[in-house]
């Protein structure tokens, strides 16, 4: 997707304009070219609540034919060719290119539970989500009814379209699409933000193996140079934090005794707002630590 300015699609004859946002909905350029009438658009969300209209007044058949194009998630049989270069890249963001033998059962599973009951395919917006929240997400809609999960559906694709306009429109009215991860650590034993601690952010699997998200040292504020997660949703589900404390206050020359009683300390937490702001500082001593949910 190669990114344009709001008053390149303004002023660019249709077909065009089509050419450029036919993929923000999966292999329906018809949304782009109904959209299109009602330009000019004063900012990015005028655009996108243009196409979602398109979306919301479209007959009950031709909803449902946008749910059907959509690809199955895990299907490793559908890569490639079937899949669109924007439903690779968010599929595999998550980890679906990756998963494990019990995960990959696992969503086989409910992927077919669901489509039996439903007639179509499972979506969700991959990129606000871990795989162990996308399996939660399964066995919590699988109860729906048909009306219900249709609604469902397309509030999904409007999730997805939404990131795929903010990827590839510029403009100054930013689609409100990104959450952050951020931290910082006191030193409560000198009273000063703890520059030099080693960072480790890992997103955590139940059935499959965990990930190292980001790597980082703090600064002299005590905190990473940039988020540990921005620019971006921040995915639903479980989380580690850890930070190498023994040798931060080795460094300081603080008597530690040997081994240390605090060497590297792991908070787990959770997220549930892919797009807020969650921060998790730690404040700490030798021989103890604390922390809280900042925002």
């Amino acid at each position: 997707m190669t990114e344009k300015t709001l008053a390149e699609l303004n002023a660019c004859g249709k077909e065009d304009f089509v050419a450029a946002l036919g993929n923000i909905f999966e292999y329906s350029p018809w949304i782009a070219e109904e959209a299109a009438a009602s330009r000019p658009f004063s900012g990015i969300r005028q655009l996108f609540a243009a196409m979602c209209k398109v979306v919301e007044d479209a007959a009950p058949g031709r909803r449902l034919a946008l749910i059907k194009v959509h690809p199955d998630l895990a299907d490793k049989t559908k890569r490639g060719d079937l899949l669109t270069a924007e439903s690779n890249a968010e599929q595999n963001s998550v980890g679906l290119d990756r998963l494990s033998e019990a995960e990959y059962a696992a969503f086989d599973r409910v992927n077919t539970a669901y489509k039996e009951k439903f007639g179509f395919p499972y979506i969700v917006c991959a990129r606000r989500q871990t795989r162990d929240s996308i399996l939660r997400d399964f066995e919590r809609r699988l109860p729906s009814d048909p009306t219900t999960e249709v609604a469902n559906s397309i509030a999904e694709i409007l999730r997805i379209a939404a990131l795929r306009v903010d990827l590839l429109v510029d403009g100054d009215d930013r689609l409100r699409v990104h959450g952050r991860l951020s931290t910082h650590v006191l030193d409560t034993h000198s009273g000063r933000p703890a520059a030099g601690i080693a960072v480790e952010l890992t997103e955590l699997s139940d059935l499959g193996a965990s990930r190292v998200i980001a790597r980082a040292i703090t600064n002299q504020d005590g905190r990473t140079d940039v988020p540990l997660i921005g620019g971006r949703p921040v995915p639903i589900g479980r989380y580690e934090l850890t930070f190498s404390t023994a040798s931060y206050f080795a460094a300081k020359s603080v008597p530690l005794s040997d081994p240390p009683f605090l060497d590297v300390i792991p908070l787990r937490f959770s997220v549930s707002d892919p797009e807020g702001h969650l921060h998790v500082p730690l404040l700490v001593t030798p021989w103890s630590y604390a922390t809280y949910r900042g925002s």
